[in-house]
């Protein structure tokens, strides 16, 4: 059952796409820990095809479905880097 209001709790009031983030970082990190180019050039492609997701599909999507609500919530959460303080929207 999808949901009837946007959901904007734990870790999404602090950046909008907190499972990519974690996701390109754990493998950025990996890549420095280990020295490997190929690890961090894989996680440049992994994090580019994200963007692309996100941009062209996830939030359009959620603008038309949430609109008003989506629309406040972008302007005070970045899609990428982590907020300090939590969103109380």
């Amino acid at each position: 059952m999808p949901p009837k209001r946007l959901v904007v709790t734990g870790f999404y009031r602090y950046v909008r796409n907190p499972m990519y983030v974690a996701v390109t970082a754990l493998i950025a990190g990996q890549g420095l820990l280990f020295g490997s180019v190929t690890v961090l050039e894989y996680g440049a492609i992994l994090w580019a095809g994200f963007f692309l997701f996100v941009v062209a599909y996830e939030e359009p999507a959620l603008g038309e479905q949430f609109a008003d609500e989506y629309k406040r919530y972008r302007a005070n959460v970045r899609r990428w880097l982590p907020r300090i303080t939590p969103w109380r929207g």
